[in-house]
């Protein structure tokens, strides 16, 4: 990749237990490869169990809890997918406001897969094009947003994916929104 992103901090928000591997592991990859500081935060402390599919993966160790981060500290935010991680995430109080503060201070965000369910509870979808594994689509249209079949979508710095097969992509543009920085809201 040829986007540099020397020193900037970027947030993995996951739930302690359900993350799927690959899309944990292939933005953060990308993330370091560019020079950027990933940090994986969670609920709790401790470890975060990753699942490929339905199998149990490999375990990570928790940088940070997100009761003690703040949209602050981070240039962006990635919010990998599968089916457990974002439906125990949209339950965290902390979690959806963290998310949510991200949109507040226009700084790049990336989703894939089920991830864009923590965005739907923290109301930031409104008004925005976005893909996602094809099951959130009516969650994500019933929230204001609107919901196309993409291998990957930018939208004012939000990035989308629908799946691991897209993370070339994903991980491309989450680098490039990155390097370019804070987003201006803009209205229609």
């Amino acid at each position: 990749m040829s986007e540099s992103i020397d020193g900037k901090r970027v947030a993995f928000l996951v739930a302690n237990e359900g993350v799927e591997q690959v899309e944990l592991t292939t933005p953060w990859e990308a993330i370091e490869g560019a020079g950027g500081k990933p940090e994986l935060i969670a609920p709790e402390s401790g470890e975060v169990q990753a699942f490929n599919h339905l199998d149990k993966g490999d375990r990570f160790p928790v940088d940070r809890t997100v009761a003690d981060v703040s949209a602050d500290d981070y240039d962006a935010l990635v919010l990998p997918g599968v089916v457990a991680n974002p439906d125990n995430l949209r339950s965290d109080e902390d979690a959806v406001a963290f998310a949510r503060a991200f949109f507040d201070q226009h700084k790049p965000v990336a989703a894939i897969c089920h991830a864009p369910w923590t965005l739907v509870e923290a109301d930031v979808v409104r008004d925005r094009t976005l893909t996602s594994w094809p099951s959130v689509q009516t969650d994500i249209r019933n929230a204001g947003g609107n919901w196309v079949d993409e291998e990957v979508v930018v939208d004012q710095g939000l990035v989308t994916s629908r799946k691991p097969d897209d993370l070339p992509a994903f991980n491309a543009k989450l680098v490039e929104e990155v390097a370019e920085g804070k987003h201006a809201r803009q209205t229609a």
